[in-house]
């Protein structure tokens, strides 16, 4: 090896030694990028928007469909004796009154329906809003029926509006909402009492008929139970075709500039939620809170907010309920 080339090698050498020993050896941070325990990572605002609450139902066209009628306030239900009609009423039909501190309150099927049957016993007490009596739409209509998580959300429905679209067909369409959307159980009618012969005149009895055997009479079942399920009618010029699936949007309730909160923030339901408030040092603070409406992304929130609070997303976890008698692992030591 010639002079010049063993000066290379041992420049090169030197080069690396010196690279070497310029890195740490000092342990580095795993995950520097980690923050503390209980950390807020992700917060929001409340913000405000009109909202809308509403519910999409997956339903079909049926011919003469059941709906319920339901009490108009709490007392007792007196039925009255419906003839059968010869042909579809233009009118609505008195099928019952409903007393209360001795004032009638009357009980109507909408015209274009028949009496279907009655829901609960002649005389029983019951509570408004209850079905007492069924009925049948003469025509068509749309049916969706529902679960019950469903039903709790679409309980005021009547007061909002409906649209219905016939898949690969007419829509979308207002459809008008028809009775309740409860459950319903067997509609039953009674049956007629038997002729009784007329009274014989002479006084001797001579003259008078034997008796008819006695025969119980059997009720004359009207109507089948039903499922949870939302019956409505379209209007007269729109074609529909029986058994046709359908699609029902429904705007149960509305509100204009509502306070809202992402979904995640929340914790809770049914009007009372908890939400954690991050104060400036990072620090959370649970805060009851009212809810109202919501679309599934956002949620009103009508009270325990003012605005400009800042919220950590997800919000608190609610502790578990204790089963009954269940006791704490410590209870009891000593």
């Amino acid at each position: 090896m010639s002079r010049t080339a063993f000066v290379r090698v041992c420049g090169l050498a030197a080069v690396v030694v010196t690279a070497a020993s310029c890195t740490s050896t000092g342990a580095e941070p795993l995950n520097p990028e980690l923050a503390p325990r209980d950390t807020v990572q992700t917060t929001a605002k409340p913000t405000r928007q009109d909202l809308t609450n509403e519910v999409s139902l997956t339903g079909k066209v049926t011919m003469n469909p059941l709906f319920g009628i339901v009490a108009p306030v709490a007392g007792q239900v007196r039925y009255w004796d419906v003839a059968e009609p010869t042909a579809t009423p233009t009118r609505p039909t008195r099928i019952a009154t409903v007393w209360l501190d001795g004032k009638p309150n009357n009980v109507d099927v909408p015209a274009g329906s028949t009496f279907g049957g009655r829901l609960v016993d002649d005389r029983a007490t019951v509570t408004a809003g209850m079905p007492i009596a069924s009925a049948k739409y003469a025509g068509y209509g749309i049916v969706a029926e529902i679960d019950g998580e469903q039903a709790y959300r679409i309980a005021d429905a009547a007061q909002g509006t409906v649209q219905a679209q016939i898949k690969n067909g007419p829509g979308p369409f207002p459809c008008t909402l028809l009775g309740t959307i409860a459950a319903l159980p067997v509609g039953t009618v009674p049956a007629p009492p038997p002729d009784l012969p007329e009274p014989d005149t002479d006084a001797t009895g001579a003259n008078t008929p034997a008796p008819p055997p006695r025969q119980e009479p059997e009720p004359n079942t009207s109507s089948e139970p039903t499922g949870l399920r939302l019956v409505c009618t379209a209007p007269a010029d729109v074609k529909l075709i029986n058994g046709a699936a359908a699609t029902l949007e429904l705007v149960t309730a509305s509100a204009q500039n509502a306070l809202v909160v992402p979904v995640e923030a929340v914790a809770g339901g049914q009007g009372k939620g908890k939400v954690d408030v991050v104060g400036a040092d990072g620090t959370r603070v649970t805060t009851d809170v009212q809810l109202g409406l919501t679309d599934g992304k956002v949620v009103e929130v009508k009270s325990g907010l003012t605005g400009e609070e800042t919220l950590a997303v997800p919000g608190p976890n609610l502790p578990p309920g204790e089963a009954a008698g269940q006791v704490e692992p410590s209870a009891g030591r000593k």
